[in-house]
């Protein structure tokens, strides 16, 4: 690379004031740690949340819709199951409609973390909407950009 193809400091600051990627990253780590500290007693990560969350539905959902509502892909999905399957608070099992497909399912072990997990989010996250101007629009923004198609997606 030639000392004409660098990119200038000016361009560094530029990405460090404008980026909408590194911003969104910078919240994103920010939230998860607040998150993470905050559900510390209750034995997960915000990430594990999110997870033994995404399966607390009437009837166990496949690793694919899980991964697809993550939106994370099947293998990153997969390892991050298995210490939650090795506390014993998720079961996977193959789809008896589909031996290709599995099935995700919380125990009554992951069920009960769940509850005591439920109103530590609750008062956090009400504490965050309070100190954001439009909790809802920003909502919807975050929404837009994970969706596929033109505006959310590279390939789009």
């Amino acid at each position: 690379m030639h000392a004409a193809d660098e990119p200038s400091f000016q361009t560094t600051l530029t990405v460090r004031d404008t980026c909408l990627c590194l911003h969104a990253q910078r919240a994103a780590r920010a939230l998860a740690r607040r998150f993470d500290i905050a559900l510390k007693p209750a034995g997960i990560s915000s990430g594990q949340f999110s997870l033994l969350m995404s399966l607390n539905r009437p009837e166990p959902p496949t690793l694919g819709s899980v991964a697809a509502l993550l939106a994370m892909d099947r293998t990153t999905l997969t390892a991050n199951l298995k210490p939650l399957e090795r506390r014993g608070l998720v079961e996977t099992a193959p789809d008896p409609a589909d031996r290709r497909a599995r099935r995700l399912r919380l125990t009554p072990a992951g069920r009960a973390v769940l509850r005591g997990a439920v109103p530590i989010w609750r008062h956090l996250h009400a504490e965050i909407e309070t100190a954001l101007s439009d909790p809802d629009q920003l909502r919807a923004e975050l929404t837009r950009l994970s969706e596929p198609g033109p505006r959310g997606s590279p390939t789009g």
